[in-house]
């Protein structure tokens, strides 16, 4: 089954409170897992790869999605065209994300993509990444 995932990450004040929010859609547009976390003080773009890696590692370790297709949209332009090969990765914080998520797509049974969406498409895993921070424990 081909599933969707849109995935974000938020930080006020860049670093800052930082949360992420993953939703996982099936391939006919229906939710059909969702998932918000508080991360403490980070930055931006590791929140995004830190939802990155949390968002295919549940899709890896979950039976029920009998994935073979893993499509993720997000609206961080930087790394979608990092893991695109368009963008090196320059930042020795992000090298470590990056190459997390390199192993987390090693042993994946589906295949993967990920692009580059506007933040109007992305809403829904913005929304839960700001509920996250602002239920912050």
């Amino acid at each position: 089954m081909k599933l969707n995932a849109f995935t974000d990450g938020a930080s006020r004040g860049n670093p800052g409170d930082a949360a992420i929010g993953i939703v996982i859609k099936s391939e006919n547009g229906a939710t059909i897992s969702t998932k918000k976390r508080y991360l403490g003080t980070a930055t931006n773009n590791v929140a995004e790869y830190t939802a990155l890696v949390e968002c295919i590692e549940l899709v890896h370790s979950s039976e029920t999605f009998n994935c073979t297709e893993l499509v993720v949209h997000t609206d961080s332009e930087l790394m979608a065209r990092q893991l695109n090969g368009q963008y090196k990765v320059k930042d020795a914080g992000l090298k470590v994300l990056f190459n997390q998520v390199k192993a987390a797509l090693a042993g994946a049974s589906f295949t993967f993509s990920i692009r580059h969406v506007p933040r109007s498409l992305n809403k829904e895993a913005d929304a839960l990444a700001n509920e996250a921070i602002d239920s912050k424990p």
